[in-house]
């Protein structure tokens, strides 16, 4: 696909997706598709172990793009389309087969911040916030996701007001992994990117298919599931080799 929105560059298994769509990276059609298309894409590379996903200039995404939604009413099924694009862009992302780290660059508004959150770890810069202002707009959705993350009374504070939530409290909370200065952004995520890449990319793999599949799962039927897991990779080159290698001290070769 010709990307206009999007910029992707692939480096010792680390492939690194920018939306850059100025001034503030509003998600409209195009980029839409074009980011389902790269993470459908980056699922099946085999050159490719983890994604990290950030933007260029100060924001990361001002969420949809408002001036498309007059233009989707007017058409009979254009609006019943356009959410369902949205729905497989979010789980493109989540649907990844390999781990995405969100590098939030800068403020994450109503879709950037669920686009955020629908990534397997979230980075931040310490000048950033989020906020989920779909009220003010007319819009709905993301309200599950916020459950997912927060406690019940912030989960509809942050969508009931639309208040900007600081990244320092997004770090307080366990909902970000990091809030760092603004240039030591990419440095932290491509260092949890080099050690997700070092690991077998089979074992990388099932297991993000663990966490995804566990999420609906009571706890004991969850843990027989990624039980069948460990008993399948047993049987795989890659774990002969990690344990191999754990046993004469050495650093495994995938």
């Amino acid at each position: 696909m010709d990307l206009q929105t999007c910029r992707l560059e692939v480096a010792d298994f680390i492939a690194t997706v920018t939306m850059d769509r100025p001034p503030v990276n509003a998600q409209n059609r195009r980029l839409r598709e074009e980011m389902t298309w790269l993470f459908d894409s980056l699922s099946d590379r085999e050159d490719v172990r983890v994604v990290i996903l950030t933007a260029a200039g100060k924001i990361f995404s001002a969420g949809a793009d408002i001036k498309e939604r007059p233009l989707l009413a007017a058409d009979a099924g254009a609006y019943i389309g356009h959410n369902r694009l949205t729905r497989e862009f979010f789980y493109a992302v989540s649907d990844c087969t390999k781990p995405v780290i969100c590098a939030a660059n800068g403020p994450a508004i109503g879709a950037g911040f669920a686009l955020m959150l629908y990534c397997d770890i979230m980075l931040c810069v310490e000048d950033s916030w989020v906020s989920m202002p779909e009220l003010d707009v007319g819009l709905a959705g993301g309200g599950k996701l916020m459950m997912e993350h927060f406690g019940r009374s912030w989960s509809r504070l942050i969508y009931f007001t639309g208040r900007k939530i600081p990244a320092a409290e997004l770090y307080r909370q366990g909902v970000v992994s990091a809030c760092v200065p603004r240039e030591a952004l990419m440095d932290e995520a491509r260092t949890i990117a080099r050690e997700i890449a070092a690991k077998s990319p089979l074992a990388v793999k099932w297991v993000k298919r663990g966490f995804t599949v566990a999420e609906d799962l009571p706890p004991r039927e969850a843990y027989r599931y990624e039980q069948t897991i460990t008993h399948d990779l047993s049987r795989t080159r890659d774990t002969k080799e990690a344990q191999a290698a754990f046993a004469e001290k050495r650093k495994p070769a995938f």
